[in-house]
């Protein structure tokens, strides 16, 4: 599956390890020309994780929106998305098609935290700026490792610390199960929890893990219940979340369930789940939800529903995925507008590794973006919410992990 998109950006500032060259003609640079920038993307359009197939329609979208205000330095933007199916061995595929065929100037966007492990390498190897990845794996702010790489979102060891740091005061001595996906990115919310619980982790802790090709996870949960468990810990995708609220409602138990953050849309999630079955899961946000109320009038939603109106009309307005993909552009936007005419590899990520402070509209109240040459971990804050049965009602202070 195919998408091709233009674009243009916004504003930002300075730092990355390799030099740029001073002025880059466009004939020198990979993916640019006189008229246009090469991005690349792959998303699951397809397959188990095809709930976040809207973040990249989003995306688009928002590109195509950029092209419409104008472009950069006399060039739009063509973005060229690629469905992988949440597969790596296809993300792998995809991806060199993007960089070898398609000769785009970066990859920005590609989701999935499995599928991001399995290029991760050869696109540092080839120095292709890898920005601001729709997954929260902590790795993505290792800079020494893969320079060239840069998450976005706050890192699931950071999320999972907040969770841990929250069950601990709500009941000390919690059994605490943890249903998580069998890749790195269940396996650092496990890292997470293990930090805050130190010694008490093997004692306190049951684990069970899945597979993104498995039908169900019932068999999990029924394990999970019948070691006594007090709190549920959901790490999961959103098909898999859903089926967890489901099954948890079904077999009639009441823990405590936390869910994991990149699983908490109301249109993809909590409605296909039941809504009644998921009131008082706990979570947390970095975004605004479509659905809360509070922000009816916010000038940032208000924005981002008039581009939903006009750029993505059949976008679902409960789905926080369309949210997110806003968001990530609008880091995107401002890279490509902060790099003036010179749009090289090395500038592109000096401008990805220099943003300060940059407020983007659908960001809850006090998050900022900020990066340096030793800081990939762009949005370092979050805020714990309870689901109602009708939306997410955000509640305490943003909070920061003990890494962030």
């Amino acid at each position: 599956m195919l998408h091709r998109r233009a674009l243009l950006t916004t504003a930002a500032a300075a730092g990355f390890v390799p030099a740029a060259p001073a002025i880059l003609r466009a004939a020198e640079t990979p993916g640019v020309t006189a008229t246009e920038i090469r991005i690349g993307n792959t998303m699951p359009y397809s397959g188990p994780a095809s709930a976040y197939g809207t973040i990249g329609k989003a995306i688009a979208a928002r590109f195509r929106m950029a092209n419409d205000d104008g472009g950069f330095a006399g060039r739009k933007v063509n973005f060229i998305s690629y469905d992988d199916g949440y597969s790596p061995p296809r993300t792998v595929e995809q991806t060199r098609r993007l960089i070898e065929d398609d000769k785009v100037a970066a990859l920005f966007a590609q989701l999935g935290t499995p599928t991001n492990s399995a290029i991760v390498r050869y696109v540092n190897q080839k120095k292709v700026p890898h920005l601001f990845l729709a997954t929260g794996a902590d790795k993505w702010g290792d800079y020494k490792e893969h320079p060239w790489t840069i998450g976005y979102q706050p890192s699931y060891v950071t999320e999972s610390q907040v969770y841990a740091k929250y069950i601990l005061a709500q009941i000390p001595a919690a059994k605490i199960g943890i249903l998580y996906q069998n890749d790195d990115f269940g396996k650092d919310y496990l890292r997470g929890v293990r930090d805050v619980l130190k010694d008490g982790y093997d004692r306190q802790v049951t684990s069970v893990s899945y597979e993104v090709t498995d039908a169900t996870i019932d068999s999990q949960l029924v394990t999970l219940q019948a070691a006594g468990i007090d709190v549920l810990m959901t790490v999961a995708s959103p098909k898999f979340a859903a089926q967890s609220i489901r099954k948890v409602a079904d077999m009639k138990w009441k823990p405590m369930h936390v869910l994991t953050g990149v699983s908490v849309s109301v249109g993809a999630v909590m409605i296909p789940a039941g809504q009644e079955n998921g009131i008082g899961i706990i979570s947390s946000a970095w975004a605004k939800d479509p659905t809360d109320p509070r922000w009816e009038n916010d000038a940032g939603m208000r924005e981002w529903r008039a581009f939903m109106a006009k750029y993505y009309p059949d976008g679902d307005l409960k789905d926080g995925g369309n949210v997110a993909g806003f968001a990530f552009t609008h880091a995107m936007l401002t890279v490509l507008k902060a790099c003036g005419e010179d749009f090289s590899r090395e500038n592109m990520m000096k401008q990805a590794t220099s943003l300060r402070d940059l407020e983007v509209p659908v960001l809850l109240p006090g998050i900022r973006l900020n990066t340096s040459p030793t800081n990939y971990h762009p949005v370092r804050q979050l805020q714990l919410m309870r689901w109602t049965g009708k939306t997410w009602d955000l509640f305490g202070d943003l909070i920061e992990g003990d890494s962030a």
